[in-house]
Parts: C-alpha cells; sequence; structure tokens
C-alpha cells in the first residue's frame, strides 16, 4: 500500500464572525490555485492514485477535490469525519488497516490536517507520533506492507513549491 499524506492548502483566516463553525472556512483564492498545481505534482510522482479521503473540512475537501480534478473520470472521493481536525492519528491509523484489508496493493490519498497527518508520519516511520509536519499544500508518501506503527518506508517528502515544480515539468513534457 502506497498512501500520501496531503495537508490542505492555504485557506481563509480564522474569523468567527465569518465563520462560527471553523470547519466551513475555505481555502483562500490562492490556496486554491495552489491546491490545483500541486496536485498535479503529486500524480506525476503516484500516477496510481485514483482514492482520495478528505477532511470533512471545507478547506481540505476544496483540496481533495483540486486532487480527484487532476487524477479525471477514474477518481474517487470519500469524505470522512475521523479526518477532521478533531480526528487523531491513532484513527487514521485504525482506517489505514481496514483500507489495507479491501486493497492491499493500493494508492490512496489522505487529505487532512497539522498536527494529526504529521504526527501519523511519524508513527508510521519511527515507531512514535513524533510530528513530521507538513506545510500548507505540502505532501509525502509512505509505503507499508501492512500498516502499523514503525512499519512505513518514506517514499518521498515534498513542500508546495517542489510539487509545483513537478506539475510545470510535466506540463511541459
Amino acid at each position: 500500500m502506497r498512501v500520501v499524506l496531503f495537508r490542505h492548502a492555504p485557506a481563509e483566516t480564522r474569523d468567527p464572525d465569518r465563520w462560527p463553525n471553523d470547519a466551513e472556512r475555505p481555502l483562500t483564492s490562492r490556496g486554491a490555485k495552489r491546491a490545483k498545481r500541486v496536485a498535479a505534482g503529486i500524480l506525476a510522482l503516484e500516477p496510481a492514485l485514483v482514492r482520495v479521503l478528505s477532511s470533512p473540512a471545507v478547506r481540505a475537501r476544496e483540496t481533495a477535490l483540486a486532487l480527484t480534478a487532476a487524477i479525471g473520470e477514474d477518481a474517487r472521493l470519500e469524505t470522512l469525519a475521523p479526518l477532521g481536525p478533531d480526528g487523531s492519528w491513532r484513527q487514521h491509523l485504525g482506517l489505514l488497516v481496514s483500507l489495507a484489508e479491501e486493497d492491499p496493493a493500493a494508492t490512496i490519498a489522505l487529505v487532512g490536517h497539522e498536527p494529526d497527518l504529521g504526527k501519523l508520519a511519524g508513527a508510521l516511520l519511527f515507531g512514535a507520533p513524533t510530528p513530521m509536519p507538513l506545510k500548507k499544500a505540502g505532501a509525502c508518501a509512505i509505503g507499508l506492507d501492512h500498516p502499523a506503527v514503525g512499519a512505513g518506508t518514506l517514499l518521498w517528502w515534498c513542500p508546495p513549491r517542489a510539487l509545483r515544480a513537478l506539475a510545470r515539468r510535466r506540463r511541459g513534457s
């Protein structure tokens, strides 16, 4: 199994007057553009990616939609509450275990939030939830023979700038 951990792109500033429920806070216009370019970079590295699992928060869903749009008609997008801002790396690990039972050779993306994605990466790679923070619109991929604490292999870790550069190179070829 290959797991892409993709942090949502830049969102609007927290403002309880505009978004009393922070989960409703959308991406900025710059964030939406960045999500599209970064999604193309992720696909340059992970062409087999078709399944995208997203936090229900608007900013994460909008980021996940950019990724599924880049994938095209084969894309499968699912929204899962445990990937929300109040989720935990342990819940994410449990999700990976059930997904591996369905398809152990799958390449999937989890689109969510920090610090949960970074803690999941640390747990999979180092055996403890040592945070490996992802920048907004940053991503990494971890290879797993079986999802378990300490069982992962880092395949790549890219900040948004590197993913955008990959997208430009892909477009130019």
